[in-house]
């Protein structure tokens, strides 16, 4: 394990901290949910008795992964009521999020903090209007994050709305590479079988049969392979570990795994959804899930489900071709070995792209949001303002001190290996803490030595270097959380979005199963720009136009 002593490059901190324009995230991985609470009748002014006080409690609901633990069992929670001399009651939920939170908004009924990668978006603070606590009055009340302001003047940007209203405090991982989403086939089927690495989309059909034919994996079952999976897709797009990936072998640049479908190319804004590359690439589904290539739980597994598949059964694994963080993440630490990183397929004239994450992987936007009625706002400042203490925030991020990291001095940690031998470093991460779901700021001056999970992600990064690298950052990649909309604008895209991916989502999945894409394509591209996506691409291409104007 190297030791890191200098930050990887901060992707478009000059253009943040010299642009006009704010940050709006493009897509959200919604991996947690929540239930509503009260953050009781006050004004929202102070503390139900007028001062600043202590030993208040504070109701915290917290957006958690499917794998992480209870709150209880995260040592760092005690130092965090330490800190802000509170007593905190969590409420902490992972699953069914987009209902729950539709619910608890529309009531009015919410806890004193929230906390959550983007568990509150945007579209929310525009449609919720009066619901929570502007925070650009408060800054005095947060040394941290006043810190972070002035040390990476994009986190400001990001968390301020056109308005100069501040709702949704960010955060910063700074270890991140480009892409989350690696490709992986499995090296030791190939071998059984005299296979070479696939390179284009035929070659990987080919691959993919023979998977399913020839008893792969060697245990005497010719039927218990997997040849492809990924992971579950939702109602409000695509994300990472997902077939959208092969849209980079098409020369379609996406960010955040695909989001919405809004990508940058050579300036102007399109959707892909309406593009006939992606076209492309649901007819090459649909002909591997008819010849039956692709797990028959694709479209109804959670997330959860898919992990187990791709772990396997002991040493014998069951899925052949799949997308991942890192192997020993998406197949185990048992099974990894078997795994090789791969390039992206091929397509003749075609020079690849790779969906560029680097700016979601490295900034969370919208960590944690307060009530505007909560009765205890200077506890629950204080609460904010200790997530974001340098020790607080490694242990938010990898884990609680001893177990997690050795903190050797005041600016020196080391990220330990997993506790549990049998967990990879991504998994156990998520296991112990709230990780990226959690509000931190990771400075860039203090030495770490990154775990094992993020140089396995550097290393089996390698085959899609070139990809990247034809990636043209400047022109061809939608800023993300660099471009803030107003809140007309912002409900607009928003209701616009819902109309256009109740149809698009509907149909990726009727596709894929069924077929008959090609000759439903007039009429679906027809029914999305009909439902607000030409309107929607108007208004992000003028969001654009300015950010490129102002960088």
């Amino acid at each position: 394990m190297s030791r890191t002593t200098t930050a990887r490059r901060r992707p478009g901190r000059t253009r943040a901290a010299t642009g006009a324009a704010a940050g709006l995230a493009a897509a959200s991985l919604v991996l947690t949910a929540c239930t509503g609470g009260g953050g009781g009748e006050g004004d929202g002014g102070g503390e139900a008795d007028g001062d600043s006080g202590g030993g208040e409690t504070i109701q915290i609901l917290v957006l958690k992964h499917p794998l992480t633990g209870p709150m209880a069992d995260m040592g760092w929670v005690a130092d965090l009521e330490e800190a802000a001399d509170v007593t905190i009651e969590w409420e902490e939920v992972s699953a069914d999020w987009d209902q729950k939170k539709s619910t608890m908004l529309a009531a009015g009924d919410i806890p004193d903090l929230i906390v959550g990668t983007n568990a509150i978006t945007n579209s929310d603070f525009a449609t919720f209007q009066g619901l929570f606590e502007d925070l650009s009055d408060d800054l005095d009340a947060l040394p941290n994050v006043q810190g972070m302001f002035e040390a990476l003047p994009e986190t400001e940007i990001m968390a301020t709305q056109p308005d100069g209203t501040i709702y949704g405090l960010p955060g910063y991982r700074r270890f991140w590479p480009q892409t989350a989403t690696r490709q992986y086939v499995n090296q030791e089927w190939l071998d059984n079988l005299g296979l070479e690495t696939p390179t284009t989309l035929d070659e990987l059909f080919d691959v993919l049969v023979a998977f399913k034919d020839e008893d792969a994996n060697g245990n005497g079952d010719p039927n218990d392979e997997i040849p492809m999976d990924w992971s579950p897709t939702g109602t409000g797009g695509f994300g990472f570990f997902q077939p959208t990936a092969f849209l980079g072998s098409f020369g379609l640049p996406i960010s955040g795994g695909g989001g919405a479908g809004y990508f940058v190319e050579d300036g102007e804004v399109g959707n892909f959804l309406t593009d006939e590359r992606y076209r492309d690439v649901v007819e090459f589904l649909h002909e591997c899930y008819a010849a039956g290539l692709i797990s028959e739980e694709v479209m109804t597994q959670d997330y959860s489900a898919y992990q187990s598949v791709g772990r396997g059964d002991g040493d014998t694994a069951r899925v052949g071709f799949s997308w991942g963080w890192t192997s020993s993440d998406r197949f185990g630490a048992q099974l990894a070995p078997q795994y090789a990183a791969t390039g992206p397929m091929v397509v003749e004239g075609v020079d690849p792209v790779w969906s560029f994450d680097s700016y979601g992987l490295n900034y969370g936007i919208n960590q944690v949001t307060m009530s505007a009625s909560t009765d205890v706002k200077d506890a629950a400042l204080r609460v904010i303002d200790a997530f974001y203490d340098q020790d607080m925030s490694l242990q938010v991020l990898w884990g609680e001190f001893g177990q997690n990291i050795e903190q050797i001095d005041d600016s020196t940690y080391e990220v330990l290996p997993p506790a549990d031998g049998t967990s990879d470093p991504s998994t156990w991460k998520w296991t112990t803490t709230l990780a990226d779901n959690g509000p931190s700021w990771i400075r860039d001056d203090i030495d770490v030595t990154a775990p094992a999970d993020l140089l396995e992600s550097a290393e089996q990064e390698e085959p899609l270097g070139e990809a990247l690298d034809n990636i043209d950052i400047e022109n061809n990649v939608w800023p993300g959380e660099l471009i803030k909309m107003d809140q007309a604008d912002l409900s607009t895209v928003s209701l616009n979005n819902t109309n256009v991916l109740n149809i698009a989502m509907q149909k990726w999945a009727e596709w894929i199963t069924g077929g008959g894409a090609t000759d439903q394509w007039d009429d679906y591209v027809a029914q999305l720009e009909g439902s607000g996506l030409t309107q929607n691409i108007e208004i992000h291409q003028r969001y654009y136009d300015e950010y490129v104007e102002n960088r």
